[in-house]
């Protein structure tokens, strides 16, 4: 995350993550009951990490475009 916010700067790096983050709170709130807060903090990183990619997919940008 430090690295991110470097590269591309608060704003920029708030506004590429903030959907994908929000999403993956919403699906570890409702659906991750491991009982465990490492489990459900692992998972829910893990679902961050894969909408981030697909995101990236779909809406591919660079640094040069947003500067």
């Amino acid at each position: 995350m430090f690295s991110l916010i470097k590269d591309l700067g608060l704003r920029i790096a708030v506004k590429q993550e903030a959907i994908p983050f929000l999403i993956s709170f919403g699906v570890a709130e409702f659906f991750f009951k491991f009982k465990s807060f490492a489990l459900e903090c692992i998972a829910f990183l893990a679902v961050w990490f894969v909408l981030s990619f697909l995101q990236s997919l779909l809406f591919p940008h660079s640094k040069q475009q947003q500067s």
